[in-house]
C-alpha cells in the first residue's frame, strides 16, 4: 500500500518577549519570600511580565514575525493560523484572527485558538501535521502565546511565583524535498486530573434565577498535586515516545521541556540519561511562559550556540487539563 501522506518541513521559529523583568527580589514587596526560597524550589530567578497596554496578542504578533521571518515564506502564502494560548487577553475575537489582521493577510484564510493550557505547541504542531499530510492546507502558522501574569492572584505567593509572559510561533509547510521534519508526535489528556489547575471565568447569573456560587478569579494550582502527576508519568512518557520512534535515547541530540520547574525538567533528564549540554533550559530567566516555553527555549537556544543545528530535538510539555504531548523533530539549518 502507497504513503500518500505529505512530508511537514518546520520553516522557521521565533519568539518574543516583554522588555519589564520581575525577579524574586521583586516579589519581596508583595508578600514574604526570598530569592534563595523560590530558585531552590522552581529553578527561577526572574521572569518577563506585560506592561501597560501590552498583552499576549501583541506577543504573539512579534513572534510570528520573527518565524516568518526565519522561514522566508510570504505571510500571503499562509493558508491557516492556530494559535495556542490559555491565558489571552480576551476570549474573542481569537487571537488567530488578531494576527491575521496585524500581518496584514489579505486573504481569507482560516485561524483559530486551541487551549491545551502549556501543551499548547505540541497540539497545534498536531494539528498541524495532519492537515498538511492530508493536502489540505500547505502552509501554516502556529502561534502559542500568554500573558498568565494578567490573570494571576498576585497575593497568591505559591502560583504567582512561577509564571511569566512570553510567546513562540513556528511555520510549517509541505516538505519539498520528501524529508518528514516530524519523526514522530503523541498527545494526551487525562481529565480527571484537571482539577489540579484550573482558570476559573468569573460571572454572575442572570438575575431571573437562582444565582451562582461566585469564584475569586486568577490562576489556581495545587503544586504538590502537579508535580506528583507530572514526575510520575513525563520521565517515562518521553521515554516511550523515542522507543516507538524506532529510536534509542542516544539518537536524540537535545532535550527541549517545557519550562515549568527545573525538578522536572531533571526528572526526565535523568530518566533519559542526558547530560546539561543535551537539555536546553531557560526557566531561571522566564519563569513558566505556558504553552511558548518550548519554542522559546528553541529558538534562543539556537541563537545562543546552545543547540546547534541541523540535529534532532525532543519537544515535550505538559498542562492544565492535565494534557501532555510529545514530538521527536528534525531542526533543520536557518529554522531560527
Amino acid at each position: 500500500m502507497t504513503n500518500n501522506l505529505i512530508p511537514l518541513r518546520i520553516a522557521g521559529v521565533g519568539y518574543a518577549l516583554p522588555e519589564t523583568v520581575v525577579t524574586n527580589d521583586d516579589l519581596t514587596k508583595l508578600y514574604e519570600t526570598s530569592d534563595e526560597w523560590i530558585y531552590s524550589r522552581t529553578g527561577i530567578k526572574e521572569r518577563r511580565v506585560v506592561s501597560g497596554e501590552e498583552n499576549a496578542i501583541d506577543l504573539g504578533f512579534q513572534a510570528a514575525q520573527n518565524a516568518i521571518d526565519k522561514s522566508g515564506i510570504n505571510p500571503e502564502t499562509i493558508d491557516l493560523i492556530i494559535a495556542a494560548s490559555s491565558a489571552p487577553p480576551d476570549l474573542y475575537p481569537a487571537i488567530g484572527c488578531h494576527i491575521h489582521k496585524r500581518l496584514g493577510i489579505k486573504k481569507h484564510i482560516p485561524a483559530f485558538d486551541i487551549t491545551a493550557a502549556c501543551s499548547g505547541l505540541i497540539y497545534a504542531l498536531s494539528i498541524a501535521k495532519a492537515y498538511i499530510a492530508s493536502g489540505m492546507y500547505k502552509t501554516i502558522l502556529l502561534v502559542a502565546t500568554d500573558n498568565n501574569s494578567r490573570l494571576l492572584d498576585w497575593t497568591d505567593r505559591s502560583t504567582s511565583i512561577l509564571f511569566g509572559d512570553g510567546a513562540g510561533a513556528m511555520v510549517v509547510t509541505a516538505s519539498e524535498d520528501g524529508v518528514d521534519d516530524i519523526i514522530a508526535i503523541d498527545i494526551k489528556a487525562d481529565g480527571n486530573h484537571g482539577y489540579l489547575i484550573e482558570l476559573p471565568l468569573t460571572g454572575k447569573n442572570c438575575p431571573l434565577v437562582e444565582p451562582n456560587e461566585y469564584q475569586k478569579p486568577g490562576i489556581k494550582m495545587n503544586g504538590k498535586g502537579v508535580y506528583v502527576f507530572v514526575a510520575k508519568v513525563l520521565p517515562q512518557y518521553v521515554e516511550e515516545l523515542i522507543s516507538n520512534a524506532g529510536l534509542k535515547a542516544d539518537d536524540i541530540d537535545y532535550l527541549i521541556p517545557h519550562q515549568a520547574n527545573m525538578r522536572i525538567i531533571q526528572a526526565v533528564q535523568e530518566r533519559l540519561g542526558y547530560s546539561d549540554e543535551k537539555v536546553v533550559s531557560n526557566i531561571k530567566y522566564y519563569g513558566n511562559t505556558s504553552a511558548a516555553s518550548i519554542p522559546i527555549a528553541l529558538a534562543e537556544g539556537v541563537e545562543k550556540g546552545k543547540v546547534k543545528l541541523p540535529s534532532i530535538g525532543v519537544l515535550c510539555g505538559f498542562g492544565a487539563g492535565m494534557t501532555w504531548g510529545g514530538a521527536i523533530v528534525r531542526l533543520r539549518e536557518g529554522i531560527c
